[in-house]
């Protein structure tokens, strides 16, 4: 075969240009710190590096999910343990009723505190975090309770949306579900918790014995035989009303309880998903970043190569006139 010099400038020059292609890519490598920098430079590693950082965007939105939820129930957990605060006095009262030297009238201060009390307790369960009532179920928009006067005193029950008691609950079935309803919250991929404790929960209940107890109720009682001066209303404040008051101490407790339990979980996620995601960074920068001192000796030897390929050449083909006239 016929070698002419046009061949051997034709081979050279692609030669050439491949060189320069390589050197202009690993130039790019090296200023970027990136391995690829379009999809077509490597679509299946492009499609590991997207894989990737979804998945951080995800774990870090994980991540605020199990933030707000600490905080949710650390707001939970202190207005339970304020609930419990308010019980224990209403328990210090009835106890002091127990003496048979009390007359009505010390009874009736005695039912005035209490109406204080179930004020203070309807405020604590309508206790709001970043605009939501904690204890409001799924209408977390609108306050679960709310205290009514009747014949003077108060009177504890659920509030609709515009404020008003709910008294009957078949016509309003849907806001008292709302109330009663759980929420969850996705702490990692397709692992969702229940992380709140509902006004039902607190006001409605079953005791050790498994007899069902509302709040209300044991509030309406307590007021109305304060009020009485019968023997047996006086009797009932010292044996059923104190044993109610004291069932829902053990349910709050128990709700605080259950917080607490929440509150660890929560932190051992939080400590998962801070580990999960500096693994995903690290295994991110393997798979995109570039080992730069690799890299500038990559870029140093290309560049040999391609200074050496010109002075080759230069020897090697011996431009005349003529070929710059062809």
């Amino acid at each position: 075969m016929r070698v002419t010099n046009k061949m051997l400038t034709h081979n050279f020059l692609s030669d050439m240009r491949t060189n320069l292609s390589k050197m202009k890519t690993l130039q790019e490598q090296s200023t970027s710190g990136k391995q690829v920098r379009k999809p077509s430079d490597d679509p299946s590693k492009v499609s590991r590096i997207m894989q990737i950082n979804s998945d951080i965007v995800a774990n870090k939105q994980y991540n605020s999910n199990i933030k707000d939820t600490i905080n949710w129930l650390d707001s939970a957990d202190t207005s339970l343990g304020q609930a419990g605060e308010v019980l224990k006095r209403v328990r210090e009262l009835l106890v002091s009723t127990g003496n048979a030297s009390y007359s009505i009238s010390e009874r009736k201060a005695v039912r005035d505190e209490i109406n204080e009390k179930i004020e203070e307790f309807s405020q604590i369960v309508n206790t709001s975090f970043d605009g939501k009532y904690i204890f409001g179920g799924t209408r977390g928009l609108s306050k679960p309770m709310t205290v009514v006067k009747e014949n003077g005193n108060s009177k504890l029950g659920y509030a609709l949306r515009d404020g008003s008691e709910l008294v009957d609950i078949q016509a309003n079935a849907s806001e008292y579900n709302m109330i009663g309803s759980k929420l969850k919250v996705e702490i990692a991929q397709s692992v969702y918790i229940e992380y709140n404790v509902t006004a039902q929960e607190i006001t409605e209940f079953k005791n050790d014995k498994g007899e069902p107890l509302d709040v209300r109720k044991v509030f309406g009682d307590i007021v109305n035989h304060l009020g009485s001066d019968k023997e047996e209303d006086r009797n009932k404040l010292i044996m059923e009303d104190l044993q109610g008051i004291s069932d829902i101490i053990d349910n709050v407790l128990k709700l605080r309880a259950g917080v607490g339990a929440r509150q660890n979980r929560m932190d051992s996620a939080k400590e998962r998903n801070t580990e999960e995601n500096f693994n995903l960074i690290e295994i991110l920068s393997e798979v995109e970043d570039v080992d730069i001192t690799e890299k500038g000796i990559e870029v140093a030897a290309m560049q040999s190569v391609y200074v050496a390929a010109l002075q080759a050449s230069a020897r090697i083909m011996q431009p005349t006139l003529l070929d710059y006239l062809r």
